[in-house]
């Protein structure tokens, strides 16, 4: 085994912490994806945990939907919200008194220190830095000492002012001047200087933790071995790294891997709803409806696409596996994944390369397959097929189209007889002498004794030499009666498929509407 991804005597845990405030975006997904393939890359175990501190975001429904996002995927979950395990509750609003308890021992360890300051007091010194132009307006080493805080109030002060029931939060006693390094596994060594850094909120006044406390505090008691986040929280990262120092569990730290963003389309900037909005395609793994304004936002699954197909196009943003292949399952992306083929620059979203996927997945299924979707799209307009029909259908339909429901909009006419008629065509092809020749056709149809394409095919080179007008003279009109258009699979397959009576009803309704 890579001993990269590999500790010695500790078992792979990783763990995927969204907050429940709104839909996931598949930026987040995939963020799920690449700590599942690792996990079981590596024989390891993936985590589901919710990560609510911060009970003003949270938005009803957004837990489940969550849920419901990583099961359509077939990322299962091997131990969190859902399934429990020997570290619940995986809920961190649920883990309170936890926290509390670990601020307390960094505070106690002079890591941590309490703060008092009102709003008017934080703005306060925002202004008074701006005036003096200070290059860092931060609540800082510097600034510290002219708050109110463990740094200017006496131990009975402070002790007075908890007691009292007085607003504090715990602040981070950040390092004055230190250079951090730290390893990432996807962008090697990276620096960071102390300097540059605030003080971080740890504990709220409500009781509350903050991401940064609450994440570091769990990860380490769920035992978790590396850390697989996405790029927004590597500037978290020294305050993380300086906490598992406080905390003296060096030790036992994670390995940290921070994946590149996901790009708009022109690659300028990180890919949002509003992109998906005006280009016309989801940013969202399912359909999603805000609960406060009701707004409806599109998803994959509502889309057509294929969970499989969608997994497979994700896991190509950002990951290359080195070779020509593109179509991979879930096992098979298992088995090829790494963090060392995981790119450092952002990932260029392709709404068409999206489409191309998933038309892959739907060629590949069988016609049988095919066919059970598209009958319960049949059964919503009322019409039923019998499934050995359905197939053919499939089959000649399916290198055609990219979504199941193309195979209805390609193929309506193998269930119904047009209800209107492609008008340029019907301009270009549709001649005086048509209807004539039509009835003509029509009547040497109803000769063939086994109505077979190969037999209406021939019977139709035999008419056209007969009455010495040319091929296209009858193709044309002839697939403008059975389909309403001039395109389609071959035409003389779909006559064989309709039916001997079937044809000659479609071109006597064509004569006389045309």
């Amino acid at each position: 085994m890579n001993n990269t991804f590999q500790m010695e005597n500790k078992k792979v845990r990783v763990r995927f912490a969204p907050s429940p405030t709104g839909a996931l975006h598949i930026g987040g997904v995939r963020t799920a994806l690449y700590n599942y393939l690792f996990a079981k890359k590596y024989g390891g175990d993936f985590l589901l945990r919710i990560e609510d501190t911060d009970q003003t975001r949270y938005v009803a429904g957004a837990e489940e939907y969550i849920v419901e996002s990583l099961k359509w995927c077939g990322i299962q979950v091997d131990e969190g919200v859902t399934v429990g395990g020997n570290f619940a509750p995986y809920r961190q609003s649920e883990r309170k008194p936890i926290y509390r308890q670990y601020a307390e021992q960094l505070v106690a360890s002079g890591n941590a220190y309490y703060a008092f300051d009102t709003p008017e007091e934080l703005q306060a010194m925002r202004e008074r830095l701006q005036a003096q132009k200070s290059d860092n307006q931060q609540y800082n080493a510097l600034s510290r000492k002219q708050m109110t805080n463990s740094f200017t109030l006496s131990a009975a002060e402070i002790q007075a002012r908890i007691e009292s029931g007085e607003n504090y939060v715990i602040r981070f006693n950040m390092p004055k001047d230190e250079t951090l390094v730290v390893k990432d596994l996807i962008r090697g060594e990276v620096k960071f200087q102390t300097a540059k850094l605030d003080d971080k909120v740890l504990f709220k006044s409500d009781g509350m933790p903050t991401y940064h406390l609450a994440n570091v505090v769990d990860d380490h008691l769920m035992q978790i071995s590396h850390v697989i986040r996405g790029e927004e929280w590597l500037p978290s990262l020294p305050l993380h790294v300086l906490l598992y120092r406080s905390f003296a569990w060096q030790e036992t730290m994670p390995q940290f891997a921070h994946l590149s963003l996901l790009l708009k389309p022109n690659g300028k900037g990180k890919l949002s709803k509003r992109d998906g909005d005006k280009l016309g395609f989801p940013v969202f793994p399912l359909e999603w409806k805000d609960p406060k304004t009701g707004e409806i936002s599109s998803g994959y699954r509502e889309s057509g696409y294929f969970a499989d197909a969608f997994v497979n196009m994700l896991a190509f943003l950002g990951w290359n596996p080195g070779t020509e292949q593109e179509i991979f399952s879930l096992t098979e992306l298992v088995e090829a994944f790494s963090l060392d083929k995981v790119g450092k620059s952002g990932s260029k979203f392709s709404p068409d390369k999206t489409k191309w996927f998933n038309q892959q997945y739907l060629r590949n299924k069988s016609n049988q397959e095919l066919a059970q979707l598209l009958d319960n799209q049949l059964k919503a307009k009322g019409i039923t097929a019998a499934p050995d029909y359905l197939s053919t259908v499939c089959g000649m339909l399916k290198e055609r189209a990219t979504f199941v429901s193309d195979l209805w909009d390609l193929g309506s006419f193998f269930f119904q007889k047009p209800t209107n008629y492609d008008a340029k065509t019907v301009k270009k092809r549709w001649k005086a002498q048509t209807p004539e020749l039509m009835i003509a056709w029509r009547e040497t149809l109803a000769t063939i004794d086994e109505f077979s394409a190969a037999n209406i095919k021939s019977a139709l080179e035999g008419f056209v030499a007969e009455k010495g007008v040319g091929f296209g003279q009858l193709m044309m009109p002839f697939r403008i009666c059975l389909v309403g258009s001039g395109s389609g699979p071959d035409l003389f397959e779909i006559a064989a498929m309709l039916g001997k009576q079937e044809v000659k009803e479609r071109i006597d309704k064509a004569v006389e509407n045309l």
